[in-house]
C-alpha cells in the first residue's frame, strides 16, 4: 500500500523537482534585479512580449526572437542567418539554459543588438529569463 503511494507522489512531483530552480540561474536573475533601478520584480508577461514582438531596429533577418527560436520556445530553432540548429530556449526542455553567466551575457549582447538594434536592459533580461523559466 505504501509503495504505490510513494510511486504516485514521485510521479506527480518528479517533473516539478526536475525543473526546480538552479542556483546559477537564480544568481544571474538576482544580478539583473540588482542592476535594475527601482526593481519591482520581473514579469513573465513582459518577457513573452519581448520574445514575440517584431522589432524594427535590428537586423532585418531577425525582427524578433521567434525568427530563430520559433513561436514555441520548447522547440528547437534555427539561426536565421546561418541555418545552424539551436537548442530549445525553454528551461523545461533545456535545463542548462541561463546557467552560465558569461554565456548568458554573450547571447544577450549579440541577440539584443541583432533583434532590437540595441542592448537589452537588466529588466528585459530578467523578464526574458523569467518567461523562459515558465516555459
Amino acid at each position: 500500500m505504501i509503495r504505490p503511494l510513494i510511486l504516485t507522489i514521485a510521479l506527480l512531483l518528479g517533473p516539478s523537482l526536475a525543473f526546480a530552480g538552479d542556483a546559477r540561474r537564480d544568481a544571474i536573475v538576482a544580478d539583473y534585479a540588482k542592476a535594475d533601478a527601482g526593481h519591482a520584480g520581473f514579469s513573465a508577461q513582459r518577457g513573452e512580449t519581448l520574445f514575440r514582438t517584431q522589432w524594427k531596429g535590428g537586423d532585418e533577418r531577425t525582427p524578433s526572437c521567434t525568427a530563430c527560436h520559433t513561436d514555441n520556445p520548447r522547440q528547437p530553432g534555427r539561426n536565421a542567418k546561418t541555418g545552424r540548429p539551436i537548442d530549445p530556449v525553454a528551461v523545461s526542455v533545456n535545463a542548462k539554459r541561463f546557467t552560465d553567466a558569461g554565456e548568458v551575457e554573450k547571447q544577450f549582447s549579440r541577440d539584443c543588438k541583432n533583434v532590437l538594434g540595441r542592448e537589452c536592459t537588466a529588466r528585459e533580461k530578467g523578464d526574458y529569463i523569467t518567461f523562459m523559466m515558465g516555459q
